[in-house]
């Protein structure tokens, strides 16, 4: 008796369709939820954007409008002409460059000499650093107004910058990515001859950029929008930063006017995103490298 010859198969194509509708599904959700949370994140600054441009009778009407019904530059003129941000901006632009030069530099040898060089009390210091990361600001801030004043430099550009040359946060992130630099490399360069300043030149540094992109992104922001110790030390406008100048100027004796806030704020944040944008590649590669979460 002959055996029934097998059936052919037939290519069952239900479950991979499905998965694949499903995969697409789920790409789908995710480019909606992406766009958002962006959507949610730039309202805020369009609001701004457009507010400034807006007076101060419009931006008070309600119901509330996106777009100006007719269009100023009063807010921007204001703030050149009569309130001389040109001023507010040299001393923001000073005092953030300073101490992110300072941040990269110091925070870079500390770092080095935590990574990869060996001397009683390391670990010790490096818990201290850690310590510190924990502490906040202004638990440290009247013990520091109180130093600067004492050496006489209240309303002085260094008594604005010295406080924050170096920073905890600086240290571990130049820390972290140099641990990742083979300890070979290093001994390569003694064996040569070189010492340890020039092989912290030569040869660590150079392949810093993108943590040191990062430290001067993250320094530089927060340098820029410090507001709080520059309300202090600083007394007198020509030692103002833009926030102070921000928060004093567009506030009157009855009321806030606002145009000329959003206008300040768009003038505040415009280096901000230029520095960003500018630099985003090694700042993304810096926080990888780093395992920063």
């Amino acid at each position: 008796m002959l055996k029934n010859a097998p059936a052919e198969a037939v290519p069952h194509t239900g479950p991979p369709i499905r998965r694949r509708a499903r995969g697409r599904g789920l790409r789908a959700l995710t480019y909606a939820g992406l766009v958002a949370a962006a959507a949610a994140t730039l309202l805020p600054f369009i609001w701004m954007l457009l507010g400034s441009f807006k007076t101060q009778g419009e931006l008070l009407r309600r119901p509330l409008t996106w777009w100006p019904k007719d269009p100023i530059l009063s807010n921007y003129t204001t703030w050149f002409t009569d309130h001389g941000i040109g001023q507010f901006f040299v001393n923001s632009l000073v005092v953030a460059v300073v101490t992110v030069l300072g941040n990269l530099l110091f925070c870079s040898m500390v770092g080095y000499a935590l990574a990869k060089m060996e001397f009683p009390g390391k670990r010790l210091l490096f818990l201290v650093v850690m310590l510190t990361l924990m502490v906040p600001g202004v638990v440290t801030f009247v013990p520091l107004f109180v130093m600067v004043s004492k050496l006489d430099l209240v309303n002085t550009y260094p008594g604005l910058i010295l406080p924050f040359l170096v920073s905890p946060l600086g240290v571990f992130l130049m820390r972290q990515f140099m641990l990742g630099i083979p300890q070979s490399l290093l001994e390569a360069a003694r064996i040569d001859g070189a010492g340890e300043f020039r092989t912290f030149t030569r040869i660590v540094m150079p392949l810093c950029g993108p943590p040191l992109a990062t430290l001067g992104i993250l320094t530089f922001l927060s340098s820029w929008n410090n507001f709080l110790w520059p309300l202090v030390a600083a007394q007198s406008e020509e030692k103002y930063t833009l926030p102070v100048a921000l928060a004093l100027f567009s506030t009157g004796q009855h009321a806030t006017d606002y145009g000329l806030l959003l206008a300040g704020a768009v003038l505040i944040i415009t280096p901000i995103i230029a520095l960003f944008v500018a630099l985003q590649r090694y700042f993304i590669q810096g926080v990888a490298g780093t395992g920063i979460k």
